[in-house]
């Protein structure tokens, strides 16, 4: 007996679509949410950033560069340090508080690190945390992301911004081998900074977050996408990635915590 799959389709959806399923609604939607990627934060086996970090490490080359952009106090360079300790790491974090955590951890474990922010360009701008906790890990260029979706009294810090593309040029980088960007919502700008070595394919594969604070910073998915035109898109999971493909807003425009990677698509590196 063959069965019309476009009638139980219709069948659930006209009994599931009733006021007394709305809760189960909701939980079975933060089931399908957690089983595609999305709001898997708790540690860094749930995300999948560990397994994705002890595969890249396998992948790159011991004179591979690797940028931690919003490094906090270094345990993303950490856990890449230990595994392969060969490659080069330059560790990026603004916060003057959160920067000498790091400036220790980079000395004990062999990497570099800057106390910079990245954005689009060179400049000085306000980095805000909350008040009573100052040297978190949400510090952010959006003072409405610690008033308003923490719900919390901002203090803020004047801090440098550069542009990446001018400090590879400066420090006669060729290639980076991994771009891993953590920033609390200005992730967009730190590629708009890093423009020119987008379209010359000098970066290879690309991690970073997408979540609520994009909407604080005004930042649609799609436009990752076209400024990734070059790159395939996919979204972690805690055993691994799994391609996006085409651009989809009912899949794609998900203002909640995700891990995303961009793989340049002359890379080796296939997951």
């Amino acid at each position: 007996m063959k069965v019309d799959k476009n009638k139980i389709r219709l069948f659930l959806k006209w009994l599931l679509a009733r006021k007394s399923f709305y809760k189960f609604n909701k939980f079975l939607y933060s089931l399908s949410l957690n089983s595609l990627g999305i709001l898997n934060y708790e540690n860094d086996l749930i995300s999948g950033e560990a397994s994705f970090v002890r595969e890249i490490s396998r992948f790159l080359d011991e004179d591979a560069v690797v940028f931690d952009v919003g490094a906090n106090v270094g345990h993303y360079s950490n856990m890449l340090s230990e595994l392969k300790p060969e490659i080069k790491i330059y560790a990026f974090e603004p916060h003057p508080l959160t920067f000498k955590s790091l400036e220790q951890n980079a000395q004990l474990n062999g990497y570099r690190a800057f106390q910079l922010g990245c954005g689009r360009e060179k400049s000085q701008l306000k980095l805000y945390d909350y008040a009573e906790q100052d040297g978190s890990e949400h510090a952010t260029f959006y003072k409405d992301v610690i008033r308003d979706i923490y719900a919390s009294k901002p203090t803020e810090h004047s801090v440098e911004v550069i542009a990446l593309d001018s400090f590879i040029s400066e420090q006669n980088i060729a290639r980076v081998a991994l771009l891993k960007i953590d920033v609390e919502g200005n992730e967009y700008a730190v590629l708009q900074g890093l423009q020119r070595s987008l379209a010359n394919g000098m970066i290879e594969i690309i991690h970073w977050e997408f979540n609520n604070m994009n909407v604080v910073s005004r930042t649609f998915f799609k436009d990752f996408y076209e400024l990734l035109a070059a790159y395939q898109i996919y979204r972690m999971l805690p055993y691994g990635l799994i391609p996006l493909g085409e651009y989809n807003p009912m899949f794609c425009e998900i203002y909640a915590f995700q891990n995303l990677v961009a793989i340049h698509k002359d890379s080796q590196f296939r997951p």
